[in-house]
């Protein structure tokens, strides 16, 4: 057994032990402790950062659908601009074509008055001369509808080119027998130098003339009285070049790059002696570029005169295809004819012009009145207009076409809508030929004398 003093200090040892095991319980307690609160304040910092991610995903699920509802409507703006632009080009060509219907129809009348008054004249040259300043200037309103109706084709894609193989010098002669009056009258001089060997191009030789017969009337309509013009035609390489140049007022500088753009025109002044929209050198434009070419304008500058020039690619093919014949002349025999037209001034003057070349003519005001006229009694040939009150055009010849038994009559088809699809439309109602107004009275009877011919040989 031991003493008091060693007992005394194995109890104290025994303290001592006991304190520090009690000191060492809470450290590893709050050690845990301050690990679960590291734990949690991670897991809060990353679900904070969620949120965060969310509430930005949320906001651009927000924009996205903002952006969608724009671009939904912005579509439909679009597709409703576009249908709203397409509307308005297609009432502006309706509005152009019913515009150069009602202008040709009293156009119609004074160009058959002016060769009427030509024929009538005489010996008298102050009545001759009056009656070519007449036809001149219907021929220049009539020139510049066709201008103005075949920008608004062009610009929406409605000119059809009729394209074959044809002779170079063939549409070149024929331009110029277009501008050849007007360039005698003003006492200008035509220079012409064409190729000795025969180059055949593919084109539609209705707008290629068009196109020819514009440069050179702007030569001549740009050029003093007295000036020179000059028409060169070449082959240069697998390219014909064909040239209108002149002595005129020119061209400024500035006016030349934007010289093909619709209506635009140099400076004119106050009395415009020159005339004009600004529409026929945008037109041959259009038109050359429909046929693979290229036209481009030259000018020294302003009392310069100018040169435009023309490259057109040459035909595959060496031989052009045949031209049509030409109408017989009316004065080999006489027709019987139908005349059916509303306008009472331009039916009596077209009445005198066919009784002048030896026809029987008979006239109706109306459809109904000349399809009565045209089964009650026989005629070698109806000439009708397509815009009638009371039974139109197209329903008189498709009635006329439809009688059992009838001996039905070459129908030409006259009307101041000269649009493709109305010469198609009337020709599949039954006409034989189509005539827009105001129709050349040479054409009328050459006309007249080719129904004559086919139902000689009928």
């Amino acid at each position: 057994m031991g003493t008091f003093d060693e007992l005394g200090v194995a109890s104290e040892q025994r303290s001592l032990m006991g304190d520090s095991e009690c000191s060492a319980g809470p450290s590893q307690d709050q050690q845990e402790l301050r690990q679960r609160i590291a734990v949690l304040e991670a897991e809060l910092s990353q679900a904070r950062i969620l949120a965060r991610e969310r509430d930005l995903l949320e906001e651009q699920v927000v924009q996205l659908r903002e952006a969608n509802e724009n671009l939904v409507l912005a579509t439909v703006s679009a597709q409703s601009l576009r249908d709203l632009a397409e509307a308005t080009n297609r009432r502006q060509t309706e509005f152009l074509a019913m515009l150069a219907h009602e202008l040709r129809n009293p156009l119609a009348p004074l160009s058959m008055s002016a060769s009427l008054l030509g024929s009538l004249a005489g010996s008298s040259v102050q009545l001759s001369h009056v009656a070519g300043v007449v036809r001149r200037q219907v021929d220049h309103m009539a020139h510049l509808l066709d201008d103005l109706l075949d920008a608004a084709r062009i610009s929406s894609g409605k000119i059809t080119l009729s394209v074959r193989p044809l002779a170079l010098a063939g549409a070149l002669d024929q331009a110029i027998e277009t501008v050849a009056p007007r360039i005698r009258e003003r006492g200008q001089q035509l220079d012409v130098a064409l190729p000795d060997e025969a180059l055949t191009i593919d084109g539609d030789p209705v707008r290629l003339i068009q196109v020819f017969a514009n440069l050179l009337g702007n030569a001549s309509k740009y050029t003093r009285d007295g000036g020179r013009i000059g028409l060169h035609a070449w082959r240069e390489g697998e390219q014909v070049v064909v040239q209108v140049s002149d002595n005129g007022s020119g061209i400024a500088g500035d006016m030349l790059p934007q010289i093909f753009d619709l209506f635009i025109q140099g400076p004119r002044s106050l009395a415009r002696s020159e005339g004009g929209l600004g529409i026929g050198l945008n037109v041959v434009r259009n038109l050359v570029g429909m046929h693979g070419g290229t036209v481009a304008a030259e000018s020294a500058g302003e009392g310069e005169g100018s040169t435009f020039t023309v490259r057109l690619p040459l035909s595959a093919t060496l031989t052009p295809a045949p031209e049509l014949p030409a109408g017989p002349s009316t004065a080999e025999g006489a027709c019987r004819i139908l005349l059916i037209e509303d306008n009472v001034d331009a039916c009596d003057t077209m009445r005198t012009l066919l009784e002048l070349a030896g026809h029987e003519v008979a006239v109706a005001y109306d459809g109904h009145a000349g399809l009565a006229a045209a089964q009650a009694r026989r005629f070698d040939i109806v000439i009708c207009d397509i815009g009638l009150p009371g039974l139109d055009g197209l329903e008189v010849v498709k009635r006329l076409r439809g009688s059992e038994g009838a001996d039905t009559p070459f129908a030409i088809a006259l009307s101041g809508y000269g649009q493709n699809e109305d010469r198609e439309r009337a020709l599949g109602s039954g006409f034989d030929r189509y005539l827009v107004k105001p129709a050349a009275p040479d054409a009328l009877l050459e006309l007249v004398g080719e129904a004559r011919e086919v139902r000689q040989g009928a």
